[in-house]
Formats: structure tokens, C-alpha cells, sequence
């Protein structure tokens, strides 16, 4: 059959040979990802008349939890929620990632619960994240998660599927955030609304691990369901001594029938950054060069890893960032702290005037680096909603982290091919 990689991963786990888009059917469940403890979603259950919560878990071993949004805990309401959600957690036999660990769709790589042909759903909005290792990872919401909990499996409609075919290489300027903000601004936000993305080409395999798992995170902000890579060379590299069982990786069918295929050249794509208050708001850097900008941030799911990093701390190495210009560099995961530590690029970043934070998910919540009325923050990160950072009057830009960096030096939003050539 004319299959895609989400058609042929729904059919896998509900027992079919091959599904149909738009079909309804019931798949069986991989791994759940549930940030903050099991809290909410027990509270969930009480509401819907389950007095004491749920009587069991399908599987507690492929219930993968911790704390990443409350990091470090600010406030005392945030530390009875986190206790209570910790003792909760434990008392339906789960095992969580504690409060250290750092934002929990970079736990489930770090840690091998991603693995290619996998289904995995998670009680969060960026839990595309997982296509990048050729699994379908499909946002779902408490009511949701309570099911897959009590069941170990959840309904789907089969979505149909875009092809997102990238050629060519980046080049050293620019990196995936600019690829992805460029499809944004090109096609908007609303592209792949319930549709799954594949995403596809030379391009594609070019790119490192740690800038397809950015593609995939930020594939929700177009609206997708999903946002899937296929497995190559790469990925198997990536999994070696982290996967946690066997796995078979899903290619789709060379006759695949897609929605549509947008070609992508990567080497015409330059920096750019999408404007307040909304991802699609996309232009050139050099169409905002020049803006004040208060806070720069580098970090969260989309922009918190190696990689991002290592740009930074090239870009800033022996400077200094403005003065006027507050700097946070937030690690993605406790892993990628300590990788960044002993390659040196926390001292670097430190050197230039970065606040290194404890990996988390951090300013990109509002849990720190909050802004107030008149500020502006540029930021590596997936989401530059009004008042997502702090004050409804704050303005966020998002950008790269090689232009976050160029203009933390600076203190104004600035084109980052003026550094690196």
C-alpha cells in the first residue's frame, strides 16, 4: 500500500496490516511522558468520579515522568504541588526523573524511551519532539493520558501527511530554527493542522541529530499531529548503548500518497526571527535589525542542546555581552550540562556574562527570566506568545541561538553573518 511512516506506525500498533487516512483506530501505547508528576492527571481522574484515582497503571515501567516547568521551585504553593506530585507519582508504583534532570523531552532521548517505529504519547505540546528518532510522538491532554494510563492505549484518527523535502546544506549562519521559521512565515502556523510531517531529503539527513530533534519539537507549531524523520546512519549512532530494547524503524512507501510536498532549498535560507506575539510572524533578521533588546536566552526544548551551545559559545568567545543586556543560557538536560562543562563551553559563556541556569525549563515559562512592561527578550526557544515570559506589555522575539548570541554582544537584535563568515 501507498503508506507514510504515521500510516504504517498507527497500523503496526492496532494490529492492521494497513490503514487508511481518516480512519479511526486504536493503537497500542509505547511510552507516555507525563512532566510534573502524575498529579494532574490524578486529579483528572477524581474529577471524572474515580474517588480515589486510578485503581492501577497499564504499565508502570513504560510511564516516564519528572519535573521540568517548576525548576528550580520558586515558591511555596509550586513546593506542596511538587511534593504532592512526587508522593502521588510513587503511589501508583511510577518512577520519575527528579527535579535536576532538566526538561523531560530531552530526559526521554537522553535516557533511550525514544525509539524508532515507537508510539509515544505525552502530556505536553512539544512532544513531537520524538519524530526526530522515527517515532510518532503525539501530544495528547490529561483526559487523554488517564485513558492511556488505565488502558495502555488510545484512540486516533489517521492523519494525512506533508512532506517537507529540505536540499542542500546549511550554511554556517544559519541553522534549523531558521529553517523552520522560514516554512513558518512561508506557508503559516496553520499548515499541518492534525496532519503528521514528514521530514524528508538530503537536507534533511544533513542535519545533525541535535537539529532535527529542533524540527520536530517546533513541528506543533505549524499544527502537526506529528513530525517525523526517517532513521538513518545518524540516528542509529545516536541511539547506540541509550535505546532501551530493540526497535524496527518505519519508512514510508516509496508511492506514499502525501496532502502535498514542499521543496525546501536550505542553502537560500538566512537568520531570521519571528516578531511578537506569534511564531508565524516571521521576517529576515535584517528587517529587525537594530532592536533594543533586554534579555537574551538561549535554551528549552527547542534550542537548550550541544549544539546550540557550542554556536553560542563560539560566537561569544573572548567578548563580552552588553552590559544592559541580561544573558541566560539555560542546558536542555542535566547531560547537556555536564557535556557542555567538560568541553568547556560553560566557562566560555560564563566568561562573556552568561547566567548559566540549571537545566530546566526556565525562561521560556515564565519560571525565570520573567520580563516587565517594556522589555524585550530574544530567544531561542519555540514560543514567543504575549505574556508567556512575564508582562503582557513585554515583547519576545525568537531566533536562533547563533543570533541570540550575536546579540547578546550587542544589546540590539542583530544579523549574525556580520560574525560568522
Amino acid at each position: 500500500m501507498n503508506s507514510t511512516i504515521i500510516q504504517k506506525i498507527l497500523a503496526s500498533h492496532s494490529g492492521r496490516k494497513e490503514v487508511e487516512v481518516g480512519e479511526f483506530v486504536t493503537a497500542k501505547i509505547d511510552a507516555a511522558m507525563i512532566p510534573e508528576g502524575l498529579l494532574e492527571v490524578h486529579e483528572t481522574a477524581v474529577k471524572a468520579g474515580l474517588k480515589n484515582g486510578m485503581p492501577k497503571i497499564w504499565d508502570p515501567s513504560k510511564v516516564i515522568t519528572g519535573f521540568d516547568h517548576t525548576s528550580p521551585i520558586s515558591n511555596e504553593h509550586t513546593a506542596q504541588r511538587v511534593k504532592k506530585a512526587k508522593e502521588i507519582t510513587k503511589q501508583y508504583g511510577c518512577p520519575y526523573y527528579d527535579i535536576n534532570e532538566g526538561i523531560m523531552h530531552q530526559v526521554m532521548l537522553d535516557h533511550g524511551h525514544v525509539l524508532p517505529g515507537s508510539l509515544i504519547v505525552g502530556k505536553d505540546s512539544h512532544s513531537t519532539t520524538y519524530g526526530a528518532l522515527n517515532a510518532a510522538g503525539i501530544p495528547i491532554g490529561a483526559s487523554e493520558m488517564v485513558y492511556v494510563l488505565a488502558k495502555g492505549e488510545l484512540w486516533f484518527k489517521v492523519p494525512e501527511t506533508i512532506a517537507i523535502e529540505m536540499h542542500g546544506e546549511l550554511r554556517r549562519y544559519s541553522m534549523s530554527k531558521d529553517i523552520f521559521l522560514h516554512i513558518a512565515g512561508k506557508y503559516t502556523t496553520e499548515l499541518a493542522q492534525y496532519k503528521s510531517i514528514e521530514w524528508r531529503g538530503d537536507g534533511a539527513s544533513k542535519l545533525s541529530m541535535d537539529g532535527r530533534v529542533s524540527m520536530s519539537e517546533m513541528s506543533i507549531e505549524l499544527g502537526a499531529k506529528c513530525g517525523i524523520f526517517e532513521a538513518d546512519k545518524a540516528t542509529i549512532e545516536y541511539l547506540d548503548k541509550r535505546a532501551k530494547g530493540p526497535f524496527t524503524s518505519v519508512k514510508a512507501d516509496k508511492d506514499a500518497a502525501y496532502e502535498k510536498v514542499l521543496a525546501i532549498d536550505v542553502t537560500q535560507i538566512e537568520p531570521m526571527v519571528a516578531k511578537p506575539h506569534f511564531v508565524g510572524n516571521v521576517a529576515p533578521v535584517s528587517e529587525v535589525e537594530g532592536t533594543h533588546i533586554d534579555q537574551a536566552f538561549v535554551g528549552t526544548c527547542s534550542n537548550g542542546r550541544l549544539e546550540d551551545l557550542r554556536m553560542a559559545a563560539r560566537i561569544v568567545k573572548g567578548k563580552k555581552a552588553n552590559p544592559n543586556t541580561k544573558f541566560i543560557v539555560t542546558p536542555a538536560s542535566a547531560e547537556i550540562y555536564r557535556k557542555a562543562a567538560t568541553e568547556g563551553l560553560l566557562q566560555i559563556l560564563s566568561e562573556a556574562g552568561a547566567m548559566i541556569t540549571n537545566p530546566s525549563c526556565g525562561a521560556c515559562t515564565g519560571f525565570a527570566g520573567v520580563l516587565t512592561e517594556g522589555e524585550t527578550c530574544l530567544a531561542a526557544a519555540p514560543r514567543n506568545f504575549m505574556g508567556r515570559m512575564g508582562s503582557n506589555k513585554a515583547n519576545i522575539y525568537l531566533g536562533s541561538p547563533a543570533t541570540v548570541a550575536v546579540s547578546a554582544l550587542r544589546g540590539e537584535i542583530t544579523d549574525p553573518r556580520r560574525f560568522i563568515k
